[in-house]
């Protein structure tokens, strides 16, 4: 397995290059749109838009994503410049394929608004919407009281789900999903999920066939490691990787180089007894190991993910009352007559008839659901709380990867 991803990764730019050089008129033929509806200003794009300084948001090997503030109206946006030429290649194709894919997902809320489309003599820029809150990743490795609560993991997982299952309706596979790529509206209170970057996004169908070597080798699907065929099941496998990592903080293929991290996915290494899955909900491991399968067309798909029960609204506490009765009667006071079975608790009419003392004790027992943290904090090992041995937070996640066109935005 081994010699065939370091095979594999010696085809990758002249895979990258063969669909980026595609004739415009088929480009939907290897999985490149070409056709766009959003006007290409040639315009300076400092003449209509302020950026703002120290506030870059994000930077790739071929981009990097700044603030920006819109002149005549103050808004804020996120700006992202793309080199058109990379490794001696043009690559306008690939822009103008990931504009048409943004503008094929205007009608999801679930996914960042393309707003318009600069181009200079080596760049262009899109200006998109601003999220605010950042990366999810930032929370992904936080400490675990500061990182996603269980019920925050269940409402974002919900909603790229859904943006996932927009795309996939449409035939577009993202093939990066990450926590890098995944943005919150805000940080405080914690808002929606925008997904974002398209770069290496492709068209798919059952006619044609799509191979190609590309993604983040920690979140990577095994058929892309083996150049088998690309289809919606390849994002499933990152949703997958994508939730254990939301729900513990830890990359489970992670390795300590590429070719481990390789060998782990196309092994499919994984344990499900690892201590930082403890107090995870059992649904949530049920929902994780539908999709860590190698076989793709056994992992379930997006619209079956949003039906699992993990996803489900959970029904609120129950409130259990029971009610204890003291009476308190003197003996001559007493009757004959048996109480009835079917009233242990007399109504007020009742009570009038004899001086009866009546103490109601008032128990109350909630019916909680699991919780992966607690409110007092759990003394955690060493082990735990260096978490970081097996996912390197200290390396970003750029320097993993080999493939052009990784984002933020």
């Amino acid at each position: 397995m081994i010699p065939e991803c370091t095979r594999s990764s010696e085809t990758r730019s002249r895979t990258r290059c063969h669909y980026g050089q595609a004739a415009e008129p088929n480009q939907n033929r290897c999985g490149l749109l070409s056709q766009i509806k959003t006007p290409i200003n040639n315009e300076p794009f400092t003449d209509h838009y302020t950026i703002i300084p120290g506030k870059e948001l994000g930077r790739g090997k071929f981009a990097v994503v700044r603030k920006c503030v819109e002149k005549c109206t103050g808004r804020e946006y996120a700006a992202k410049f793309m080199r058109k030429r990379r490794k001696g290649q043009d690559c306008r194709l690939d822009i103008i394929h990931e504009v048409s894919v943004l503008e094929l997902a205007r009608a999801s809320q679930r996914v960042v608004n393309l707003y318009q489309v600069y181009e200079m003599a080596s760049e262009m820029v899109l200006v998109l919407e601003f999220a605010a809150g950042g990366e999810i990743f930032n929370q992904c490795v936080a400490e675990r009281d500061e990182a996603f609560k269980p019920d925050d993991v269940k409402r974002l997982m919900t909603q790229i789900l859904e943006g996932v299952c927009f795309l996939h309706r449409n035939n577009v596979v993202h093939l990066d999903l990450k926590p890098q790529n995944i943005l919150l509206t805000s940080d405080v209170p914690l808002g929606d999920i925008k997904i974002v970057d398209f770069g290496l996004s492709r068209m798919v169908n059952s006619s044609q066939e799509l191979r190609e070597i590309m993604g983040t080798p920690e979140y990577v699907a095994p058929e892309i490691l083996n150049y088998e065929p690309i289809s919606t099941a390849t994002d499933m496998w990152s949703i997958g990787v994508l939730a254990y990592v939301m729900l513990t903080g830890i990359s489970p293929f992670l390795g300590e180089d590429k070719q481990e991290t390789f060998l782990n996915i196309s092994q499919i290494n994984i344990s499900y007894q690892e201590e930082e899955l403890e107090h995870v909900d059992r649904a949530a491991i049920t929902f994780i190991k539908a999709l860590l399968i190698k076989e793709p067309q056994n992992r379930a798909t997006a619209e079956e993910c949003l039906q699992h029960q993990w996803l489900q609204p959970t029904e609120p506490a129950e409130k259990e009352t029971t009610v204890q009765v003291r009476e308190t009667i003197s003996p001559t006071e007493r009757t004959s007559e048996p109480a009835s079975p079917e009233s242990p608790i007399r109504e007020e009419e009742e009570e009038e008839e004899g001086p009866v003392t009546e103490e109601l004790i008032v128990m109350a027992a909630y019916t909680l659901g699991q919780c992966r943290q607690s409110t007092d904090k759990e003394v955690m090992t060493p082990d735990q709380k260096a978490i970081s041995k097996r996912f390197k937070f200290e390396e970003p996640f750029s320097a993993l990867q080999e493939v052009p066109g990784e984002f933020i935005y």
